[in-house]
């Protein structure tokens, strides 16, 4: 069970909670919630595939295959050892990954994100050589014996994320798998074929084999390590003084209002949680293939489109306030006007029946951006879900227990108050994000 201890800060306000209040809860007796899910990549079309644990990001070792040299490579252990050995890096917008003319020092995969290749023309023009997107990959010389320089440099056109192995790591791990080596240098004394013209090395993706390349294919496994979500915990001590609690029956004595008012702040830590958390937090364990940019900047009602067509009853879009403000500001520039559904009582603007609930959790960034969230929610549905303990000794609420912890000699009595919380996705496509959206003014 995993700890995060809080004091909450002096009430500024009560947000509306509408993810607390909208979002399933399921009740787990022992304290994790384990979710089965298919493994399902393809082998053979070129593109990589990835999964998240959180805020973590993995390559599925078997999709290393699809890089030249390693074409046929079959020694499962070894490409499991590859696969954790990357690391992940993050760019935004604008950031060299690397440049032309310096050593190729590095194996790049291409998680997510949008990559735009240049290089230097015979006038010392800039020549656009392409983009690369989701599943690419950069510098498999690196698993060679000559490396090289990089021949033309990569800039993130949008935020993007990749796994990076560095030469010094993979001669570590080169010099202890023997048949890493052994396949690495039998696949290097086949045919190559020639440099292409953005300066790839075109390796020949038969070599190695009799006959036609094997045609791209399907494979659905079982996840050997299912995802467990740990309830996390978030908890502050309330002190009041015995003159207060004497009345402690009574409905509107300083205890009571104390307490409602310590629940209220980790209320509104575990929405918080519930969003931001790096393990559990729903920005965090969005797929990667179901992550969006918006077309321009700020949100229109074709990017919320895009959201909706990639998941089946889509429950509620989670958006900052200010987002929200901006859509509505798109939709007056086109002239439509959306809906407005009521929900629990208070209108909402709705886009396709879909309600558009405000949460000022979802975080700014400097640059103005934010993310919209999309979900379908709830066990029947394979959607998303609030995680809680089914029972708690001390229990207050749901979730929330207070625990008499004693008097000292100031006449000072302490309660522990904990509030304990986890979500879970159970399949991909239950959870979608548009990234980068501008609020504008």
């Amino acid at each position: 069970m995993t700890t995060t201890t809080k004091t909450p800060p002096q009430m500024r306000g009560i947000t509306p909670r509408w993810l607390l209040s909208q979002l399933p809860w399921v009740e787990v007796p022992a304290g994790s919630y384990r979710v089965n899910r298919r493994l399902t990549y393809t082998l053979g079309d070129g593109k990589l595939s990835f999964y998240t644990t959180g805020a973590r990001v993995h390559v599925i070792p078997a999709e290393l295959t699809e890089i030249a040299l390693l074409r046929g490579f079959s020694d499962e252990t070894a490409l499991a050892a590859l696969a954790e050995a990357f690391e992940q890096r993050e760019y935004e917008p604008g950031d060299t990954l690397f440049t032309a003319g310096t050593p190729r020092d590095t194996l790049i995969l291409l998680a997510h994100g949008k990559i735009t290749r240049h290089s230097t023309g015979p006038y010392g023009d800039d020549l656009h050589l392409g983009t690369a997107t989701d599943g690419d990959h950069f510098g498999e010389e690196l698993l060679g014996p000559d490396p090289g320089t990089w021949t033309y440099t990569a800039r993130a056109a949008t935020r993007v994320t990749t796994l990076a192995l560095p030469a010094t790591t993979y001669a570590r791990l080169n010099g202890r798998c023997e048949t890493l080596r052994t396949h690495i240098t039998h696949t290097l004394a086949q045919p190559r074929k020639p440099q292409n013209a953005k300066g790839e090395a075109a390796i020949d993706l038969a070599a190695g084999h009799d006959g036609e390349p094997l045609l791209p294919g399907t494979y659905v496994d079982y996840d050997p390590a299912p995802r467990e979500y740990d309830l996390a915990v978030a908890q502050t001590l309330l002190r009041v003084h015995n003159r207060v609690t004497d009345l402690y029956n009574h409905p509107h004595n300083q205890l009571h209002q104390q307490l409602r008012l310590t629940i209220e702040a980790l209320r509104e830590r575990q929405e918080h949680e519930l969003i931001n958390n790096t393990d559990f937090g729903l920005l965090h364990n969005t797929d990667l293939k179901h992550r969006l940019t918006t077309r321009t900047g700020p949100p229109t009602p074709l990017d919320l489109d895009d959201l909706l067509s990639r998941r089946r009853k889509t429950r509620l879009f989670l958006a900052h306030p200010h987002a929200i403000a901006a859509f509505g500001r798109e939709c007056t520039a086109r002239r439509i006007y959306p809906d407005t559904i009521t929900l629990n009582g208070k209108p909402h603007t709705a886009w396709r029946g879909v309600p558009i609930l405000p949460c000022d959790k979802l975080p700014i960034s400097p640059t103005g951006t934010t993310t919209i969230l999309a979900m379908r929610t709830g066990e029947n549905d394979a959607g998303v879900i609030g995680l809680r303990p089914k029972t708690l000794p001390d229990q207050h609420q749901p979730g929330i227990n207070v625990r008499f912890m004693g008097t000292n000699d100031q006449a000072i009595t302490s309660y522990l108050v904990s509030a304990y919380h986890s979500a879970a996705v159970l399949v991909p496509d239950a959870l979608g994000a548009l990234d980068d959206v501008q609020i504008g003014r």
